[in-house]
């Protein structure tokens, strides 16, 4: 099998941080973190969602945040072997500050034969202090952001 990228998957529940809806400082902890900072395009989508998005020389960062239910989402997708993104993880921990963690962790890439395609994926929940019940709040805000 021959891996071609990473990619990296980060829910963050219930952040303690009162950074959290600075756009400005969250961006500065991504540019700070990464070898060749991306140019990051920042959005607010609607009310309490705030969307990062950057491209770098080896990869892409995509950071979703929901003010109101204390969460945030992060796809970090790296192309090269040498970069790692559980440093990227480790910096937005310390400035999101959750309560819960869970990532997941994928292979990419040329799987080789068919039969070995299946993707292997590592998936580590991590909590770090009590949680009050935000992955129910998170799917009530995106059902009722869809049925607007």
């Amino acid at each position: 099998m021959e891996i071609i990228a990473r990619q990296l998957t980060i829910d963050f529940y219930n952040c303690s941080t009162k950074l959290l809806d600075d756009i400005d400082a969250l961006k500065n902890v991504l540019r700070n973190s990464i070898n060749n900072p991306p140019d990051l395009q920042s959005a607010v989508i609607a009310d309490g969602h705030i969307s990062i998005i950057g491209a770098f020389a080896d990869g892409h960062i995509a950071v979703h945040v929901y003010t109101e239910l204390k969460y945030a989402a992060v796809d970090i997708f790296t192309c090269s072997d040498d970069t790692d993104p559980e440093i990227l993880s480790k910096e937005l921990r310390k400035f999101l500050k959750p309560d819960k963690i869970k990532s997941t962790f994928l292979k990419r890439g040329d799987f080789g034969q068919q039969k070995d395609m299946k993707p292997k994926i590592k998936t580590r929940v991590a909590p770090l202090r009590k949680i009050k019940s935000t992955g129910a709040k998170v799917i009530k805000k995106l059902v009722a952001r869809d049925n607007r």
